[in-house]
């Protein structure tokens, strides 16, 4: 999937873990779970809201593009 989700990232930085988040954010331990293992095949808006007011970054830093086509053309 072009979309990666950079939330271990985000929580490695923060010096957060992942049931910290979820006690703040109020979502399930598997539903975080599936999103930071990059196995989520969308993520609603109020989830993506409250990931971003608990750990202060904008969606960008949470979501990253990758071009599956330009990977392919540079190897």
């Amino acid at each position: 999937m072009p979309i990666r989700v950079t939330l271990d990232r985000m929580l490695l930085d923060r010096r957060m873990s992942l049931t910290e988040l979820c006690d703040r954010v109020g979502i399930t331990m598997a539903n975080l779970s599936i999103l930071k293992t990059g196995k989520a095949k969308a993520v609603r808006f109020s989830t993506l809201e409250a990931l971003c007011r608990e750990l202060d970054c904008q969606p960008a830093d949470l979501l990253v593009f990758e071009d599956e086509d330009e990977a392919a053309d540079s190897a």
